[in-house]
């Protein structure tokens, strides 16, 4: 396939220099034989990602972030859309958090967007826009912990830092038949520690993705396609579809929001969040909910929760909060909304001509 700019030298280079880290006790005995085995295997059915095009590190810290319990397709189109709205840290910067917020919606975890605008600033006001380029000062940015900096690191600079998320832990885990949780304090130490014992010298960011397409297409989570697996030699699993253990899971919770419709000579009031979609516009609380007609109901996942959201007629009145807002039907496209809401404003108008239902048509 075809290999991004990125990762090609140290792919074809990577069997000519296969040294580990001085980590004592690697999850494999041969650590040069199961790299290249590894890397054999992604040069050919490595996935082909529009970040692994690229070293600039504004590009790989907007795909790092964007990837935080996201799945890859959907943020290679959100990936696009940002870099053409926000090419570079100053862009961003100079953005308002409205601006920002507006074209992050739909992927939700808007901590995320907030993250990365205020590390746009910081970049752009006391790096003078230069991306820093060691773990420990990346590590210091809004909202990036110890994967997402090594991440980074690996990724833009080619540091070898080993890098542990979903898929490399599940990976990790079989590979060493780890017998203890992966989310807890211990399981995570050792996790880190298995991934340095395996890391090369040189061209970690190649081994880094190559790791990382493993766990997604081969290492999967359930029944593993070990029949397939390049480095199936090299692993210790007894019962590799058992691993990796973790606790269980936190129950759902259900819960039940309700919201108020109103318009009046063609506009919508809307609230500003100051909670869950802090900056962003969503539909007013309703607070005489059960005397009002229900107009709409409807379920989304948030978290450890399954909330409902129900919507009611809602007179206007007479006069509103600092916190709520008029908003014409042209203006709505152009206002950050979380999904469930603008999905309710499409049913909701869906009376209304085409024109306004595509302007309020969820991204």
């Amino acid at each position: 396939m075809r290999r991004g700019l990125r990762d090609q030298h140290c792919v074809e280079a990577f069997t000519w220099h296969t040294e580990a880290a001085n980590i004592e006790s690697p999850p494999v005995q041969d650590a040069a034989g199961f790299r290249r085995a590894l890397l054999a295997w992604y040069r050919k059915h490595g996935r082909d990602l529009p970040w692994r095009h690229t070293r600039d590190p504004y590009a790989i810290v907007v795909s790092e972030l964007m990837l935080q319990q996201t799945q890859v397709a959907t943020v290679i189109p959100y990936f696009a859309n940002w870099l053409r709205r926000f090419p570079d840290f100053t862009t961003l910067a100079a953005a308002s958090e409205s601006d920002v917020l507006h074209a992050w919606q739909g992927l939700g975890y808007y901590a995320r967007a907030r993250n990365l605008h205020a590390t746009a600033k910081i970049i752009a006001k006391e790096h003078a826009g230069v991306f820093p380029k060691g773990a420990e000062e990346i590590r210091r940015l809004p909202g990036v912990g110890r994967y997402t900096a090594n991440a980074v690191a690996t990724f833009a600079f080619d540091h070898a830092v080993p890098i542990v998320e979903a898929n490399t832990a599940r990976c990790l885990a079989r590979l060493s038949n780890l017998q203890i949780r992966i989310d807890s304090g211990e399981g995570r130490t050792k996790l880190w520690e298995l991934a340095e014992s395996l890391l090369p010298r040189r061209c970690a960011g190649a081994y880094n993705s190559a790791l990382m397409d493993l766990g997604a297409l081969i290492c999967v989570p359930g029944p593993p396609r070990c029949h397939v697996c390049p480095v199936r030699a090299f692993c210790r699993a007894e019962n590799p579809a058992a691993l990796p253990f973790k606790r269980t899971r936190t129950p759902t919770v259900a819960l039940t929001e309700d919201h108020s419709l109103v318009v009046r000579s063609g506009k919508i009031l809307l609230e500003k969040s100051r909670k869950r979609w802090r900056g962003m516009w969503i539909l007013p609380r309703a607070a005489t909910a059960a005397e009002r007609p229900l107009l709409h109901s409807a379920q989304f996942p948030f978290t450890h929760h399954r909330i409902t959201l129900r919507v009611f007629a809602e007179p206007g009145p007479r006069t509103i909060p600092e916190t709520q807002r008029w908003f014409a039907l042209d203006e709505v496209e152009d206002i950050p909304i979380p999904s469930p809401h603008r999905r309710a404003l499409v049913q909701l108008l869906a009376d209304q001509p085409q024109s306004l239902c595509s302007t309020l048509a969820p991204t």
